[in-house]
């Protein structure tokens, strides 16, 4: 099996996509002007406005949503198995991704708002709807939703219980089977609780288990800190082929670096609208830029605390192009993964690295699955309505829980390889999507900004600005608000 998926991920990650998705993203930042620069202020000031309703959850919620499915096993397992595969220069190509990434997140997520319903009393919306309501061809709007229930349900939630799993292993000693009973146990609480209680533990957990992360890895490179102009450097001739060691790898830095960079932040796959949707805003450009900031800090912030923890150190391997002889090897016999992240901070803080590793890893890996099941309950209710969507979406949850547990007693090779078959369905129908419909995400823009120039709230009206069957906005928000109240 492993074999197929393989020659699967062969295709859809081979070069020329890997190129594409760092052109899409190229484009739309030329597109909106360089909007990750220019409204980095709205962006952090509108996390922290608009309250949530009882159709919808608040910028914040949705943001914390959205950052649980971002900040996942791909920050600490994903960021090293970059280094492993691409060198140091991988680095610098997630950063990179992260940047215009941001670009290509804000348009997906206006979208999502744009073309949002109200389905059973809550907003839902995502790329199934944006693209059955903007583009108007239905079997490629399901064909993105059966393609995220596979990745959603089925395919990913293994990868992030198999690095818990391992990495509870390293740290404690605990039995694969064992983690894997207690995360479906936990998972379930939550997802039988429904998207408010979802909402509600991403909003506490997830701010506090980035801040403890990167707070640690500031302690680590403040007791390295002479170290830092050498590893920067390192970073950046790796990645422009002007190391003597790694420079050779500069092709498998871009496309380990783009590709663990699309699968740590998400930006192009469509999983960040199922969250945006969600969210009570009286314009929908609030909340995708509210989303453009979420994976500055998935990738900027999360993503690097983990490369500098493992470059400052130096607890890493790095495989040469032929995929089997090191060019750096310093962790031998330690799998690409975790063990790089609790061998560097291990090698600082003896006795703490493990275990700090491996709680943050859990809650990382944690949240992401939650946020997995939310995205896939969106596209449920995308393909089934009347009497039977209660019946699915307590499949749904089997399902998602007997992968979850699957995915934890497996090898890791595997779970990495189904993922990325998962994530590459997505992002390859969402990114036609988006580019066949950026016009109502610019012109949203367009509209947001002049009334921002005009020192107005900027809310929305899609008949005014003749885009078609987005019908929530059609007489404007105030007026939905009105009708509500």
């Amino acid at each position: 099996m492993e074999a197929f998926v393989n020659q699967l991920n062969g295709i859809l990650w081979s070069t020329p996509v890997i190129y594409i998705c760092l052109a899409i993203g190229l484009l739309f930042t030329i597109l909106t002007r360089f909007l990750q620069v220019r409204h980095i202020k709205d962006m952090v000031m509108l996390m922290f406005q608009g309250k949530s309703s009882e159709s919808g959850v608040s910028s914040f919620q949705a943001l914390s949503i959205a950052l649980s499915g971002r900040v996942g096993t791909g920050n600490i397992a994903g960021t090293a198995t970059a280094i492993a595969m691409g060198g140091p220069g991988a680095v610098f190509w997630m950063w990179a991704m992260a940047f215009i990434g941001a670009a290509t997140a804000f348009i997906e997520s206006t979208l999502a708002q744009i073309y949002k319903e109200k389905k059973d009393g809550l907003y839902r919306g995502g790329p199934a709807f944006y693209i059955e309501k903007g583009i108007g061809i239905k079997w490629f709007a399901v064909l993105f939703a059966i393609s995220a229930l596979l990745a959603m349900a089925i395919l990913m939630p293994g990868i992030q219980s198999n690095s818990i799993a391992l990495g509870m292993e390293n740290a404690f000693g605990i039995n694969k089977s064992v983690t894997g009973a207690i995360i479906i146990a936990l998972l379930a609480l939550i997802i039988f609780g429904g998207v408010k209680r979802i909402a509600t533990v991403a909003q506490y957990v997830v701010p506090f288990m980035a801040i403890g992360y990167i707070l640690v890895s500031l302690v680590i490179i403040g007791m390295n800190i002479g170290e830092l102009p050498a590893v920067f450097s390192l970073i950046f001739r790796s990645a422009f082929a002007a190391d003597s060691m790694f420079g050779g790898l500069v092709g498998s830095a871009i496309a380990w670096g783009v590709k663990r960079g699309i699968y740590s932040n998400e930006a192009g796959q469509g999983t960040g609208a199922h969250a945006a949707a969600a969210a009570e805003v009286s314009h929908p450009v609030k909340q995708g830029l509210v989303q453009a900031f979420s994976v500055y800090i998935d990738t900027l912030f999360v993503c690097s605390a983990t490369a500098f923890m493992i470059l400052f150190t130096g607890m890493f391997n790095t495989v040469g192009t032929d995929g089997k002889t090191f060019l750096f090897e310093n962790l031998p016999g330690v799998e690409a993964g975790p063990g790089y992240t609790q061998a560097a901070v291990e090698s600082v803080l003896p006795g703490f690295g493990a275990g700090f590793v491996a709680v943050s890893l859990f809650f990382f890996a944690f949240t992401t699955i939650m946020a997995y099941y939310y995205m896939a309950e969106t596209n449920v209710t995308y393909l089934i309505k009347g009497k039977n969507l209660k019946l699915a979406t307590h499949i749904l949850k089997v399902v998602l829980l007997a992968s979850t547990f699957y995915g934890a007693v497996k090898t890791a090779g595997l779970a990495w390889a189904l993922g990325d078959a998962g994530l590459g369905l997505m992002v390859w129908l969402n990114l036609i999507a988006i580019l066949i419909l950026a016009k109502p995400a610019l012109l949203a823009l367009k509209d947001y900004e002049a009334q921002k120039k005009q020192g107005l709230d900027p809310v929305f009206n899609s008949t005014k600005l003749g885009i078609k069957n987005a019908e929530y906005w059609e007489e404007g928000y105030k007026v939905q608000k009105e009708k509500v109240s």
